[in-house]
């Protein structure tokens, strides 16, 4: 397999919007390289989540499909969402329901997994596809020496997310949305290795998860919806705790009218302090701040291209 790290040729040829024939991946090994990755240090790579894996036309959210086509035009992690079905299977799917997604109807937890799989998942703008529901394994399988994934809060169990996270010994490769401090300490004391997506939205919150001894070598912090001002003093304590900080705008301007305007959003997030960017548009988002990704970074061993 012939990889080429990231550098000036590779962003000319993504930055014309095409995609290529291989995949950009991030080359993590184990949790060392993940916090690594995640470490804060003034020269980063900005770079993309891609919020319910990316939610692009033609490819459904929450799909491995939908996972290779961003990584196909971008390096990115994904964000995405494990639910329980009714054999107690993690299948992915953001909705408790399966109307919106897929050409089945009620609840996910009234099926099987067998059941599941013989359905077929709805792109962004409802057209029928040929794609089946992911498990969460299938997905931790596939992503390895590809991504990163990002388990948002549904509602399975924690027990049952720390269990799959060692059973598959995905550790450097998949991490944890937290809500609270509380939340982190109880996977850190069972699986110290974890690497978590934490809300830290405030100065107390911050101090919330120094008062319950999480490292901040394993955090990267979601800062909220809305790049704005009153971030910098926030920014600023977090990047000298050696943390990125993340801004998602799934809910604000990805759904800006204009794509200028939106562009124009994507780069002042990076401008402003963000170190990366969590969106549902995960592609625009990912062309919108190529111009901003620096020469030189000690991040760039992190990231190549697969042939």
């Amino acid at each position: 397999m012939k990889r080429i790290l990231i550098g000036s040729a590779l962003l000319c040829c993504t930055i014309t919007g095409f995609a290529q024939s291989g995949l950009h991946v991030l080359k993590i090994r184990n949790a060392k390289e993940l916090r690594s990755f995640f470490r804060f240090t003034g020269n980063d790579i900005p770079f993309i989540s891609g919020h319910r894996g990316g939610v692009n036309k033609g490819f459904p959210e929450n799909s491995i499909e939908a996972f290779e086509n961003t990584l196909r035009h971008t390096p990115a992690t994904f964000e995405i969402d494990p639910r329980l079905t009714k054999d107690s299977a993690i299948v992915l799917m953001h909705d408790a329901t399966l109307n919106r997604t897929t050409n089945g109807t009620g609840k996910v937890g009234d099926y099987t997994l067998a059941e599941l799989k013989k359905m077929r998942l709805k792109d962004v703008d409802g057209n029928l596809t040929d794609f089946q529901i992911p498990t969460l394994e299938e997905a931790i399988k596939w992503a390895r020496g590809k991504t990163v994934l990002i388990l948002d809060k549904k509602d399975v169990p924690f027990e049952m997310t720390a269990d799959i996270i060692r059973r598959n010994k995905a550790e450097g490769h998949v991490m944890v949305t937290v809500h609270t401090a509380k939340e982190a300490k109880w996977y850190h004391s069972r699986n110290p290795e974890i690497v978590f997506e934490a809300f830290v939205k405030t100065q107390k919150a911050l101090e919330e998860y120094e008062q319950e001894n999480i490292p901040w070598t394993h955090i990267m912090a979601y800062v909220g919806p809305d790049n704005k001002p009153e971030l910098k003093p926030l920014y600023e304590n977090l990047n000298k705790r050696g943390v990125m900080c993340m801004i998602s705008t799934a809910p604000t301007y990805d759904k800006l009218p204009d794509a200028a305007e939106r562009t124009k959003a994507y780069q002042a997030i990076i401008k402003d302090g963000a170190s990366l960017i969590e969106a549902d548009r995960s592609l625009e988002a990912g062309a919108a701040i190529l111009p901003l990704i620096p020469a030189q970074s000690p991040k760039k061993k992190f990231f190549s291209i697969t042939k």
